[in-house]
């Protein structure tokens, strides 16, 4: 059975506290989602604000597979601002239970039922499809939330949805609710939330219960902790559930999660599953040889399915086996003793509370196998001028292959200026930084700084640190020393 699937990123997503997407980050994810396989895209709240408005017709211009709608209460003003928006449905919310009818809304089970009725129709006779979506579903009585349903079914609702609005279901009591809306004949859609950390055990068990669709949002964000993640449930259902399928093209999960994150600033735990930068990594020695040998040992899936790839971590736990495999990877051969070497020394820096990088990693094994880089660039004199009215300029003297160089840049800051001069020399040409850590080792104001860094050219990608009290020549020795092992191999 094909499970369609809607996402409502944009929408429930961008309730996130804190979260405010632009009308081009909007697009940008819009695209991406209708790219990967979305059934339906929740593109936001017509009603909201002008510029909301001016985000889903955006949407709604490019002719996407998806079927676009917005989120609507049953109220005309809503439904004309996505008739003017020019959406193909709305996802049509309606309060069910007595607490949100009583109390939110002032009114009656009966009035609410008409006020649903009639906004159905209003929809239908402009041409929309309705998506009818009971809101706080998992704690309204249910001969009354059935009334609801099959009342919008017979004025035409295309679709209904049932919502458990503050994440009060449990896997056993979700699979019952949709298991006793058997007699409804049109598609039932699931929309959780995640207050107990259930919505997908929920969502999952729902589909069993005879759900058809689901409503969630990458990487689960949204209100308070958040909703379904499409991630953890497209996955489920591929790996765990053979009668089940989605149009989802799951290689293209782990794109769409970074795109979401670095556009809402929403951090991704690093345990979390299928996006987490834990979720293939393994530091064990036991798991790590197990992986080696055959990946199914310690993996319910490859990284590849999902557009990851495995790491293996440097640490007091890891074993000869992916140590190997690791500095391999770094184009190191060792034999036995060696790597028992090296591998004893990792764990001796690791005891000490180090977290060991690939840097570490270069320095213990250079150390035991006795490697001396010859550098082709010295760092003479780094020499800073800045202040509030001085744009950062920095003034470098350098050593390469036995000629003295001096050379002058500026940047939004002193670090920054530093780096300019020496990028804008033809030897540093090629070079990218593409990952810069400042950490401090020691406290007070004479505090050793411990920069780390990445440079990129071409394939190569190498880290480098500098460890001194003084952050500008800490960074500029780091991006000296990554230049020089880039240049070196």
């Amino acid at each position: 059975m094909n499970i369609k699937v809607l996402d409502t990123t944009l929408r429930d997503g961008e309730q996130t506290p804190g979260v405010s997407l632009t009308p081009q980050e909007k697009f940008r994810i819009a695209s991406k989602l209708d790219e990967i396989g979305l059934d339906y895209i929740e593109a936001g709240s017509a009603i909201t604000s002008e510029g909301e408005r001016e985000s889903i017709k955006e949407i709604t211009q490019q002719g996407f597979k998806s079927e676009i709608l917005s989120f609507s209460r049953p109220l005309n003003i809503d439904i004309d601002y996505c008739l003017d928006c020019d959406v193909d449905g709305v996802n049509l919310v309606v309060p069910t239970s007595d607490l949100h009818i009583s109390q939110k809304l002032k009114t009656t089970s009966e009035k609410l039922l008409d006020l649903s009725n009639d906004a159905i129709d209003y929809c239908k006779d402009h041409g929309l499809i309705v998506e009818l979506s009971a809101e706080d579903a998992s704690r309204s009585n249910i001969d009354f939330l059935k009334s609801v349903y099959l009342n919008g079914i017979e004025h035409g609702a295309d679709r209904i949805c049932v919502c458990d609005t503050v994440g009060i279901l449990t896997p056993d009591s979700s699979f019952e609710l949709f298991n006793s809306l058997g007699e409804i004949d049109v598609p039932i859609a699931c929309h959780c939330h995640n207050d107990f950390g259930l919505a997908v055990a929920n969502t999952l068990s729902a589909i069993k219960g005879g759900a058809s669709e689901f409503h969630s949002t990458i990487n689960g964000i949204g209100e308070r902790a958040g909703n379904t993640s499409f991630e953890e449930c497209v996955v489920s259902i591929d790996r765990l559930f053979p009668d089940f399928s989605t149009n989802i093209k799951i290689n293209e999960i782990y794109g769409i999660s970074k795109l979401v994150a670095r556009s809402t600033g929403v951090y991704i735990q690093p345990n979390k599953a299928i996006v987490g930068e834990n979720a293939f990594s393994h530091e064990s020695g036991i798991h790590s040889d197990g992986i080696i040998k055959n990946s199914a040992t310690y993996e319910p899936m490859t990284p590849e399915l999902v557009g990851r790839k495995r790491k293996f971590v440097i640490g007091k736990h890891m074993g000869t086996h992916g140590l190997d495999n690791r500095l391999k990877e770094l184009g190191m051969d060792v034999d036995e003793k060696q790597l028992q070497q090296i591998c004893a020394d990792i764990k001796e820096l690791a005891d000490m509370g180090k977290t060991v990088t690939d840097v570490d990693l270069q320095v213990i094994a250079d150390n035991v196998l006795q490697i001396n880089h010859e550098d082709m660039i010295k760092l003479d004199e780094v020499t800073i001028v800045s202040g509030n009215k001085v744009m950062p300029t920095a003034s470098v003297k350098v050593t390469i292959e036995d000629e003295e160089i001096l050379n002058a840049g500026v940047g939004i800051g002193p670090v920054d200026a530093a780096i300019n001069a020496l990028k804008s020399l033809e030897i540093f040409n090629d070079i990218d930084l593409i990952e810069y850590h400042v950490d401090s080792i020691t406290g007070g104001t004479d505090a050793f700084i411990d920069v780390i860094i990445k440079l990129q050219k071409g394939e190569k990608v190498v880290s480098a640190r500098g460890t001194e009290p003084d952050i500008i020549n800490a960074s500029v020795k780091a991006y000296v020393a990554g230049v020089n092992r880039l240049l070196g191999e």
